[in-house]
């Protein structure tokens, strides 16, 4: 059963760090001026997808792990709907985080847009960690 605590931990860790981008610094980040709002925005964005990118691979493997371990289908769902938040980002939010990155000049006013936007789109990790963690927890 160890894997299993370990997927639900990873899983948790994955929904309360993308819940707090959501809640906490997407909101900070858009108080700030256009140009700030971008020079903040490469640096936090590398290490949040790398942030969350770990935690969804751990949270698959460990869950997938509990399933061969126990045959419990609620194992390898939660692992599949962690897992899934790397296409998710993929098709989703990396067409709008490379708009954000490529942004110049003139352009720079467009950012705050496209990141109001993009906070929208990353609800949408905060969404499939819960289910995830739904998932572990009920096996558990």
């Amino acid at each position: 059963m160890i894997w299993g605590t370990f997927a639900l931990i990873f899983a948790a860790a994955f929904t309360g760090a993308s819940f707090y981008v959501n809640w906490v610094e997407q909101p900070a980040r858009l108080k700030l001026d256009d140009e700030a709002l971008l020079s903040e925005w490469g640096p936090s964005d590398s290490r949040g997808i790398a942030l969350l990118a770990a935690y969804a691979l751990l949270a698959a493997i460990a869950g997938f792990s509990a399933y061969f371990e126990s045959q419990d289908e609620r194992w390898a769902f939660g692992a599949l709907v962690i897992i899934l938040s790397w296409p998710y980002a993929f098709f989703l939010m990396t067409p709008l985080d490379n708009q954000i990155r490529g942004l110049r000049g003139p352009d720079v006013a467009a950012a705050r847009a496209l990141v109001r936007q993009w906070g929208l789109v990353e609800s949408g990790l905060t969404g499939l960690g819960l289910v995830a963690v739904a998932f572990f927890a009920w096996v558990i």
